[in-house]
């Protein structure tokens, strides 16, 4: 157990790191980090949240330090700024701490110019409203590529911007159904799908749909309100024991949203759904035709992707128009339509190695989560000069006013000049929307409420408790040549 001030200054020394290795990724002229794969090829990046996730510090209070920083980092998705943001504000409360400021007064003048700051971004932020805005967001994340841009630009287009970032949430309920360790998911092809609006929680009655699965060569996925208990243990059990190709989805929605989804995937995959009161349908007395078909399944943490149903054509059809007709009704009804019409956008990276293949992977998946944000919150300036632009808010204070100084300040160092001139002429240069350097809102504004939740607890932390690290027993005979003194 560690105790001030011995515990900020530990946590502190790793706060400092993150944003040391992340910060040079930031931006569109920012440069790439190598990191260390045991058993694989290094990976080659640019993409903050990689880089804060693959470190690991063997001090246990230094490693609590770098956890938080990492969370920042998971939370915001940012390619950097949330990190550099996290270590500035934690830095500059712990000096105002030191000198006998009052920690809990730090943390609430914090939070109130976070929020200021906060709705004076909203009065700025513009909404997307073009395929060439959409196309500058994705160039910027995407390290200035214009060809990544242009194709998400376009792929929006022709799916329509909601349902390219949306898909059926949400993904599967255990990660121990992930089968690749390629981007930890789960993949079928030519599947059944047994589909549940009540919670299933005890085994028995989905084993008929197990046996008929079996028994046809073919994986099953389950979705159903909810899979827990026996049910969940059982057929994780089962998955790592001997096999069995199956995966639990927790259904999307609640209430009447559930059934609508439901009645989607039926049609689109061909089967029915069990436990409607209406319909009096029993799991326990499943055939093979109340079973949807779908020829490939892709299934992540928080997303699910049906392509290939094997449902008919005149009642997917038919379906369609009828959301057609009432699109006015609930805005839901087009995320529907799009499912069931199979408007799907898929992007093929590619490459000459595996190397350069995953370090474009990470740049086009930073592209697809930027416009995910400005679909939702629209943008504002970028290069980190909106949040400059409100350092004069009358009710934030010293810390957060030099904090917003530092994404920009980033952003120009790593482009090759000198940070806190730029900060000085910043609005000399361009008119920056025209110019396409914009970002998206949701990105400045979750980066900064996040970042500084996390430093004001840091802040106001006063013990850490660890584990203490057990001692590696000595090797037994003749082993000494194998492990050694224990260190590998």
């Amino acid at each position: 157990m560690l105790q001030l001030p011995a515990v900020f200054l530990l946590m502190l020394q790793s706060v400092d790191l993150l944003p040391t290795a992340e910060a040079i990724t930031m931006g569109p002229k920012g440069k790439t980090v190598i990191i260390e794969q045991n058993w694989r090829s290094p990976r080659v990046t640019k993409d903050g949240m990689t880089v804060a996730k693959s470190i690991d510090l063997k001090d246990k209070h230094k490693n609590i330090g770098a956890k938080f920083v990492q969370d920042v980092a998971n939370n915001t998705n940012e390619e950097a700024g949330d990190g550099t943001t996290t270590a500035t504000v934690a830095k500059k409360g712990f000096k105002k701490f030191s000198k006998g400021a009052n920690p809990v007064e730090i943390k609430r003048s914090v939070m109130l110019a976070v929020d200021a700051v906060i709705a004076e971004l909203k009065k700025q932020s513009k909404p997307v409203t073009t395929p060439e805005e959409i196309a500058q967001v994705a160039t910027m994340s995407a390290n200035g590529d214009k060809e990544i841009g242009n194709l998400i630009s376009d792929a929006m287009q022709k799916v329509k911007r909601k349902e390219i970032i949306e898909g059926t949430r949400p993904g599967y309920i255990s990660p121990y159904f992930i089968n690749t360790s390629k981007g930890q998911k789960c993949e079928f092809q030519d599947a059944y799908v047994l589909l549940s609006k009540k919670k299933i929680s005890s085994v028995q009655p989905i084993v008929p749909a197990l046996e008929i699965a079996h028994a046809h060569h073919k994986p099953l996925v389950i979705i159903a309100e909810n899979v827990d208990g026996e049910t969940l243990s059982t057929l994780i059990l089962n998955r790592l024991k001997v096999g069995l190709q199956v995966i639990a989805i927790k259904a999307p929605r609640f209430g009447d949203g559930i059934k609508n989804q439901l009645n989607g995937i039926t049609i689109a995959t061909g089967g029915a759904v069990f436990e409607e009161e209406e319909l009096t349908l029993n799991l326990e007395d499943v055939q093979p035709h109340d079973l949807g078909e779908v020829g490939e399944v892709t299934v992540i943490k928080d997303d699910v992707m049906f392509l290939k149903g094997k449902g008919d054509k005149a009642q997917i059809e038919k379906q369609i128009q009828g959301i057609i007709e009432q699109l006015d009704v609930t805005t839901r009804k087009t995320e529907r339509l799009a499912k069931l019409s199979d408007r799907v956008a898929v992007l093929t990276v590619s490459g000459t190695s595996d190397v350069e293949v995953n370090e474009k992977k990470d740049r086009v998946t930073d592209a697809l989560n930027a416009t995910r944000a400005v679909v939702e919150e629209g943008i504002v300036l970028g290069g980190g000069c909106t949040l400059l632009y409100n350092e004069d808010q009358k009710i934030g204070t010293e810390i957060i006013k030099r904090t917003l100084k530092i994404p920009e300040m980033t952003v120009a160092k790593n482009a090759g000049v000198e940070g806190s001139l730029i900060v000085e002429k910043i609005i000399d240069f361009v008119n920056m929307v025209e110019k396409g350097i914009i970002e998206p809102t949701k990105v400045v504004r979750s980066a900064l409420l996040d970042a500084a939740g996390v430093a004001s607890l840091l802040i106001t932390a006063e013990v850490v408790v660890t584990e203490i690290p057990k001692k590696r027993k000595a090797p037994c005979n003749g082993m000494g040549g194998v492990m050694g003194d224990g260190k590998f």
